[in-house]
């Protein structure tokens, strides 16, 4: 075992994330005598981030770690060793459970972190991944519980506060998840996702000047995020302002070329001013970066439609329903598609 497993060791069993991220990076730069990659100090690496909210950066060493079936099952043998050798540190518990979550085995992860939780029970961290599990089995009221501990024991924990907001949102229960999207801002008045997040859950509740403002600040924090950019547009359209709809949707494709919902609503709005060239091409851009896009199969059929075209218009109607998922909108498209061609088959 190198000096620098070891340092990088002792910093993760005591839980100073900063320490074992320094360690892992030397652990990294010296590689075996074998000269081959080691996943271990790059899962390490993984841990922190996840740790300190960094997910950008959590993906690449995820890559590096625990993608290969080899890497996999090098760390899985390393992390266990740990665990044996010292089951009573808490933090030991919590990178078992952060390994077992992203190796496919979530449902395994839940006693970890239980454990960690046990161990050290001031700390949010496993009540905050474990509230993620929950989420990913459909438990959304054991996530919020598991959300709300973290809040409880680290008022500042930022991510924990946007992901119970979202989970509220998603409940439809907008006066709850308001509150948790401004305490965010106040922790970071910098946090774009904060302030667009907001601003959806205002436009939702039908606040448009509100969520304009909200909307507008994110893009001030980050002029390049093609979502807000395309939300934007949307709140544009329920103001009846299509000219800035219009402009937002281009923004949005130029800074995303693959933001299929994009570029279909910049094809509804060519094709309602009779830009049937144009609007075609939004929606085949659409379809390029989503084949399974029915708003873009429908556009298309459309265009057909006022070309005379048919047969081209029925094949595009029943591709618009096969991926259409929702029923009214899917039944829609079923009595546009009547009226094309005179009758559909089922």
């Amino acid at each position: 075992m190198s000096q620098y497993q070891t340092t990088c060791e002792a910093a993760l069993l005591s839980g100073a994330w900063e320490r074992a991220a320094e360690e892992a990076l030397a652990w990294a730069r010296h590689p075996e005598p074998t000269g081959s990659r080691d996943p271990r100090p790059h899962f390490v690496l993984n841990v922190v981030q996840l740790i300190k909210g960094q997910f950008a950066e959590a993906w690449t060493s995820h890559a590096m770690s625990l993608q290969e079936a080899g890497d996999i099952a090098r760390v899985k043998v390393w992390v266990e060793g740990l665990v044996a050798g010292h089951p009573d540190q808490d933090a030991v518990h919590l990178v078992m459970g952060l390994f077992l979550s992203q190796s496919g085995q979530s449902e395994l992860s839940i006693q970890s972190y239980k454990m960690a939780a046990k161990l050290a029970p001031h700390s949010a961290h496993p009540h905050y991944f474990l509230a993620q599990i929950h989420e990913r089995a459909d438990h959304v009221e054991m996530a919020i519980k598991e959300y709300r501990e973290a809040i409880r024991l680290d008022p500042g924990y930022a991510q924990a506060r946007t992901n119970l907001g979202v989970a509220y949102q998603e409940q439809g229960r907008l006066e709850m998840a308001i509150p948790q999207y401004r305490e965010v801002i106040k922790l970071n008045p910098n946090d774009g996702v904060a302030h667009a997040n907001l601003a959806s859950a205002l436009a939702e509740q039908g606040k448009l000047q509100a969520a304009l403002l909200e909307y507008q600040e994110a893009l001030r924090l980050n002029p390049r995020d093609a979502e807000v950019h395309f939300a934007l547009g949307g709140l544009y359209e329920n103001k009846n302002r299509p000219d800035l709809a219009m402009k937002e949707y281009r923004e949005a494709v130029q800074a995303n070329r693959d933001l299929a919902p994009a570029h279909s609503a910049l094809g509804w709005m060519l094709f309602d001013r009779g830009q049937r060239e144009e609007a075609m091409e939004c929606f085949n851009q659409a379809l390029r970066a989503d084949p399974e896009n029915a708003r873009a199969y429908l556009g298309v059929a459309k265009c057909y439609a006022s070309r005379g075209k048919v047969q081209l218009a029925i094949e595009n109607y029943t591709k618009a329903i096969k991926y259409e998922q929702d029923p009214q909108k899917k039944n829609d498209i079923m009595n546009k598609l009547y009226k094309e061609g005179g009758t559909w088959d089922t």
